[in-house]
């Protein structure tokens, strides 16, 4: 089977793959630092269950990243991926203007990707993402291997930062 006739594994970053627990206080209190939050994501440890979960559906699948991360963490984030042997594949990141809510960046992207291909699934923390995905027909598997601070969700619904 060619890699263009392979089904998609869409996978999300944060609270997915990588374990953002030491770098949630960056988010807490009233005035959130955002450079800092992304600034230490190198930091961040894979999470097993996730990278486990990308690097099985690799055999079957073309596995793409999906992530609320803003385009400006590209480098960072591709270094990451690459320093903990996750499949190399494509990188969708939200524009570094852009505060929409996730539910609806990442709902845009699936839909595109799954105009031209097969979405096998999508693997995301975010409980909203995940019911949107759902509700628009898309397989879902709900990553809920870490914690996610109550400023981390808060973010990631009204802020559009992740």
């Amino acid at each position: 089977m060619r890699d263009d006739d392979r089904p998609l594994a869409v996978f999300d970053l944060d609270g997915t793959l990588a374990d953002t627990a030491h770098r949630q206080h960056f988010l807490e209190g009233s005035r959130r630092d955002w450079a800092g939050f992304f600034a230490a994501a190198p930091a961040d440890s894979p999470l097993p269950e996730g990278v486990r979960l990308a690097v099985s559906s690799a055999g079957e699948c073309e596995v793409v990243y999906l992530t609320g991360r803003p385009e400006r963490c590209r480098k960072d984030t591709v270094a990451w991926l690459a320093r903990h042997g996750l499949p190399e594949g494509p990188l969708h990141m939200r524009r570094n203007d852009d505060r929409r809510p996730a539910r609806r960046t990442k709902l845009e992207t699936l839909r595109r990707l799954g105009r031209d291909r097969a979405v096998r699934m999508l693997v995301d923390d975010d409980e909203l993402v995940c019911d949107a995905a759902e509700l628009a027909g898309f397989t879902v598997v709900r990553a809920r291997w870490a914690i996610a601070s109550p400023a981390l969700k808060d973010a990631q619904e009204h802020e559009g930062r992740t």
